[in-house]
């Protein structure tokens, strides 16, 4: 028996290192390594037909959220690592198709001030945005405690804006700052526009403003938390995913804990709309946490991270849906977690965050693979 966390990160918004302690037998798929039992090694399982040449990137830490350069050469992402000196999130950056980070540390781009999140590329693949709590001091904000009534929650930091730095981690510019969380921007493959995840209604919605910041448009408006927001190939609509608490005690319960700067996200659904917030489309219903959408290359689906068919709540495999609701196919079978997929701008990479191949630790890595059709 082995005692693993789930690093189960702020869907999209990358506050890693929350841990949801489980126990569970953990061997290799195929009966452990020559027949003995033993920590899971596997890099690639059999049914994960659609992932081709898996390549793992990291090693030994929690890595998130890695997003491609514009031109696929490299990528941006978060990272807890001691190895690194990472003690809470930090934003790094690399050149991966010609890099190799099990060997060489990436370039760092948040400094080690504060907690950050939500790297991505700005158009021209110079500059990368990112959130970070920086304005509210240099260290890492404290996590949550641990609640009496065990409630598994995510912090909502007030100090959270969205700035952009070069790639030697010199900050630019501030691209958007309120008194509140402005965080998890992303931004259009047309270059144009980001989507960003703030509280200044005193809700958590979606705004979308022009690339240099300007013109900051509300999207959503349901009560809820409205997050991890990614646009479609033709930077026409966003897909992102929502709760929406419906009982008078749901209600309560996530207005009280939004007053606490907390979030329970145990329940949440993948929508889709237009960036002025029009066609408002729920896609999934199955329950649980479905979270992490991001679009398939074509536009009429959607790669998502869930846990709907998870017997102990804490298993997340990725899975496509057609952006109608229909045709839900599993694409990954890492027994324990598989999250943040994103495609590469020409549709043939994948990468994403897993738990496979750690050796029976916490760790959650990188890979990069193939997509095959």
């Amino acid at each position: 028996m082995k005692i693993y966390a789930l690093p189960f990160f702020l869907l999209s918004a990358g506050i890693s290192s929350l841990f949801v302690p489980v126990v569970m037998n953990h061997s290799h798929p195929t009966g452990g390594i020559n027949g003995k039992q033993g920590p899971d090694t596997t890099i690639r399982y059999q049914q994960e037909m659609h992932l081709r040449n898996i390549r793992q990137l990291t090693k030994n830490g929690d890595y998130a959220e890695a997003y491609f350069s514009f031109d696929d050469s490299m990528i941006t992402f978060q990272a807890k690592s001691r190895e690194w000196g990472a003690e809470c999130d930090q934003i790094y950056a690399f050149p991966f198709i010609n890099g190799d980070m099990l060997k060489q540390k990436p370039q760092l781009i948040s400094n080690g001030v504060g907690r950050t999140t939500c790297s991505y590329f700005m158009p021209g693949d110079k500059t990368i945005l990112y959130a970070s709590t920086r304005s509210g001091g240099p260290a890492c904000p404290p996590e949550p405690e641990r609640r009496a009534d065990g409630k598994y929650l995510w912090p909502i930091y007030n100090d959270f804006d969205i700035y952009i730095a070069d790639l030697s981690g010199n900050i630019v510019d501030t691209l958007v700052k309120h008194e509140g969380y402005d965080a998890e921007a992303t931004v259009s493959p047309d270059g144009k526009m980001v989507v960003f995840t703030s509280d200044r209604t005193g809700d958590l919605e979606l705004f979308t403003c022009n690339i240099d910041g300007s013109n900051v448009k509300q999207v959503t408006s349901g009560l809820g938390y409205d997050g991890g927001a990614f646009f479609s190939p033709d930077s026409r609509q966003l897909v992102f995913r929502a709760s929406r608490p419906q009982t008078m005690e749901a209600v309560k319960e996530y207005k009280d804990l939004l007053k606490e700067g907390l979030v329970a996200p145990t329940n949440m659904e993948i929508y889709t709309c237009n960036v002025d917030g029009s066609e408002l489309k729920q896609i999934t219903n199955l329950g649980k946490a479905n979270w992490a959408p991001f679009f398939h290359p074509s536009g009429k689906k959607i790669i998502f991270s869930s846990n709907h068919a998870g017997a102990r709540g804490f298993e997340f495999n990725l899975y496509m849906i057609n952006t109608d609701g229909s045709g839900l196919e599993r694409i990954s079978y890492d027994p324990v977690f598989d999250a943040f997929p994103m495609f590469s701008y020409d549709g043939k990479k994948l990468i994403f965050s897993s738990n496979r191949n750690n050796g029976g630790t916490r760790f959650t890595n990188l890979f990069i693979a193939d997509w095959v059709e």
